[in-house]
Formats: C-alpha cells, structure tokens, sequence
C-alpha cells in the first residue's frame, strides 16, 4: 500500500470564501443595518421575556459559583458579570429560549440572532480591554456589521445544505459564524479566520435528538447559546496562534464531509453579502416554531367563529409544507413546554381555544386544559404541495399553512390560508410597529420606568444606536 503524503493541502475552499468574505467585503447596505437594528431590539426583548421562567434562569451565571469577573461582560437583565465566552452562553441561551427570536428557512433551518451571545459579549469584552489601554472601544455599527455577517454565513450555508437530514442540528452553523466573525472582531488574519473556521467544522454537530419526538426537551433552548459560546471559544484559541486544519470538510475519511455529511461536498452557489439580514423572519407575533406561524394566524381568524362551538367540531384540517409535516406533526402525550411548542396540533389548538399563543400556553398549567387534546386527536395534517414549492423558491421563500373546521352537522368555516407571517420581508411595513411594541413590552416586564425609557431612546434611532459605544449600551441593561 502507497505511503499517504503528510503535505499540508491547500485550505478548503468554503473556508477561503467565509474568511475573505470576513475580512475582506465591506457592509454598507443600508437595509441590513436597519434590519439588523431591529433584529438586536427583538432578540433582548426576547431575552428579557426569557428571565421570567426558572428553567432558563437556573441556567445563567458563572459556570461555578463565584467565578464572575471584575468589568465582565454584563448579561443584559442580570446583575451577572462575566468572562467573555461565559457571557457568550448566558446571553445565546435567553435570547433562543422562548423560540421567539428570528428565523432562517431554507434546505437548513436556523435561528441567525442566536449568534448575538458570542457577538455582543466578543465586543463588549474587547471594548472594555481597549479602555483600559487608554483606547476607543467598539460602538454598535460594529455590533451591527459583525451580526450581518454572522447571519449571512449561518444563512447562505443553510440554502443549499440540510444537514437536519443526516440528523445534525443547525446549531453547528452559530458556532461556524461566531468562531469566524469574533476572530476577526478581535483583529485576527485572514488566515485566522481560516484556523478558526477549521476547528468550528472539526468540531461537528450534535445530533438533533433533542428537538425530536420522543426525545423533545430544553436543550433545543440552549444548545445555540452553547454553540455560540464555542465559536467564541474557538477564536479566542486561535488567537494565541494555535494551528488550524486546511482540509477539515475535504479530508478522505477523516473530514467533515466523509464523516458526517455522507461524502457529499457542500454546496455553496450564492456570495456572501447582506441577504441574510435583509431577508430574516422575524417571531413578531407568536412564540412559536416558525413553521407554524401561519396556521397559528390562520386559527387565530377562525377563534370568533369556533371558540363557542368546540364540542361540535369533528374535524381540524391542516395543510403545511413537506418541512411542517417533517418536523412538528406530533400526536400523543407533550410532555414538556418544548415538546408543546413543536406540535404544529398544539400551537392550532391553543388559539382556536382560547384565541391567542403565548409562551405561557405551552407551560403544565394551560396544557393540563383537556380541551387541548380533544382538538388534537380531531386534527388532519397534510402536505400541500404548492406551499413546500413555495416555500423553496427564492423569489418568494413563503412559510405557508392553511386551516379548516368541519363540524358534526357538515357545516365548515372557510379555509384560512396564510402564505406569508407578519415577520416576512413581504410584510415589514405591517410588522415592524408590532415588533417595536413588542420590544416596549419586554422591556415594562423587567426593568424600572426610567432604565426602560432610557434603552428605548437608545434604540430610537439608527443614527443614536450605531454612534453608542459598546460598553454603554450593555451597561444600560444591567440590574
């Protein structure tokens, strides 16, 4: 047998492509930063909205009691004061816990924003070592620009790779785009960016067992604030001069693609730029998995006309796209709040009932109502085969759902069908006041008149926002 040649290869291409993308490609659309404004208001109003259930707040804090840090990194809404990457877990896991923050469909599924916990804790941490240097720290465009790239590698990675379909979870694409972004925001190379990234795609995947029936749990709630918190550990590693591995996705045998993808190479057709940001979704109105939102709407309309007409009803009709039925069609028992808000049946039912969908319909209280349940085992879903082309298609990327009731006596409502959520690019101008307010509210469940008002009028403007320096700004949200 020939020996194997120990020389060092050329790095992948994919990693070239994302680390000169990185640090090579100026941002300078306005939409992105003014979606990417946005973006940072939903994910802390999200944030906020998370540290009223015990489940997540048992989670936050130092890895060890005691292990703060003297001018950490503060955890917005916390009095929590920590090392960088730390931090990096704490703020990931609020801002995803609710399944409220933003949303990426495509081959591969994800949550862009969750990349936000490495961002602002990367940039206020170096911030605060400048100023001790004597020198300027980072403002927010910085904040800004960095989540645009980090949404546009997790997202453009996403369109052409389902990586759900050999059982990965998407949680890999954060680490990937915090590892590579963070490196470069604490002023690595270009070959930096390229050891970082090697050791992100090493690193693999976990499995998705934990967003799946019969295994749904809470993980799905942390799992990107630790991925995130990776990629930030990566690159502080990588930072040092540790070396990277150029053919971590080519490698024969040992690489990415041979171990984990199946053999097949990546496929990478679009160009990193700002689509990512400017195309996102946002949760506006339902804490719910996004492919559910639209029916969510849908049951939601038809409340008025059913809510005193339960007991008559003999059939629930639900059409969803091939990726609904593949991922939140679930019978049986919930046996969790993540269980319950990834059953495309439960988030149908509960605003057929009651009218409404909030993250505390999913907790045992509402759950235990057995009309839940009753309307369940009443519920047909199928795949309608327009919304899943719909759905892929890049000029419309729409998340449709259509529900029906058919009663006892054969009378039905009209079929609702809703192709686009208020969150879509499609709807902006509808949904942005909604997620403004949404923001406001957020910000009354946590903090003193004052300190809210003063977040609010930090945010106000792009123009306010962007000249604030880090620090500032996460200071205005510690308690």
């Amino acid at each position: 047998m020939a020996s194997k040649s120990a020389k060092r290869p050329q790095p992948d291409k994919e990693l070239v492509a994302i680390a000169d993308y990185v640090t090579g490609t100026e941002i300078r659309g306005k939409v992105a930063f003014e979606t990417a404004r946005y973006m940072l208001m939903d994910s802390l109003a999200c944030a906020m909205l998370a540290l009223r259930y015990p489940a997540c707040t048992k989670l936050l804090g130092p890895v060890v009691p005691g292990a703060e840090m003297a001018n950490g990194v503060p955890v917005p809404g916390t009095s929590y004061r920590l090392d960088p990457v730390q931090a990096a877990f704490n703020i990931g896991a609020m801002i995803r816990w609710l399944d409220f923050n933003d949303t990426w469909l495509a081959a591969e599924w994800g949550h862009p924003s969750d990349n936000l916990g490495g961002v602002l804790a990367a940039a206020d941490y170096l911030s605060r070592q400048r100023m001790a240097r004597n020198e300027a720290p980072l403002v927010m465009r910085d904040v800004l620009r960095a989540a645009i790239r980090c949404h546009e590698i997790q997202g453009v990675l996403a369109l052409e790779n389902s990586f759900n379909r050999v059982g990965l979870d998407h949680v890999m694409l954060c680490r990937i785009a915090t590892a590579a972004v963070t490196t470069h925001l604490f002023g690595g190379s270009r070959d930096d960016v390229i050891n970082a990234l090697s050791h992100a795609w090493i690193d693999g995947s976990s499995l998705r067992t934990y967003r799946h029936a019969p295994n749904t749990g809470s993980r799905k709630s942390w799992a990107a604030g630790d991925a995130s918190a990776r990629g930030l550990r990566l690159a502080l590693i990588c930072l040092t001069g540790e070396m990277g591995y150029p053919s971590a996705l080519s490698a024969k045998v040992w690489g990415f693609n041979d171990v984990l993808f199946g053999g097949r190479k990546l496929n990478v057709k679009q160009s990193y730029g700002s689509y990512v940001m400017e195309n996102v979704l946002f949760k506006i109105a339902y804490p719910a998995e996004f492919h559910a939102q639209t029916a969510v709407e849908a049951a939601v309309t038809l409340h008025p006309e059913v809510k005193d007409r339960l007991h008559e009803i003999d059939q629930i009709l639900i059409e969803t796209q091939e990726a609904g039925v593949r991922i939140i069609d679930k019978t049986g028992p919930l046996n969790n709040p993540a269980d319950r808000d990834h059953c495309l049946q439960y988030m149908v039912a509960v605003p057929l009932i009651f009218g409404r969908l909030t993250a505390g319909d999913y907790e045992d209280g509402i759950a235990a109502d057995p009309r839940i349940d009753a309307l369940r085992k009443r519920m047909r879903v199928t795949e309608n085969t327009q919304f899943s082309k719909d759905y892929l298609d890049p000029k419309k990327r729409a998340i449709g759902n259509a529900v029906q009731v058919v009663f006892k006596n054969g009378s039905q409502t009209e079929r609702i069908a809703v192709d686009y959520p208020i969150g879509h690019r499609r709807r902006r101008k509808e949904g942005i006041p909604l997620l403004r307010k949404k923001f406001e509210s957020a910000l009354a469940t946590h903090f003193a008149p004052r300190q809210a008002g003063a977040i609010q009028e930090a945010c106000s403007t792009q123009k306010r926002l962007e000249a604030m320096p880090v620090p500032m700004f996460m200071d205005s949200w510690a308690v």
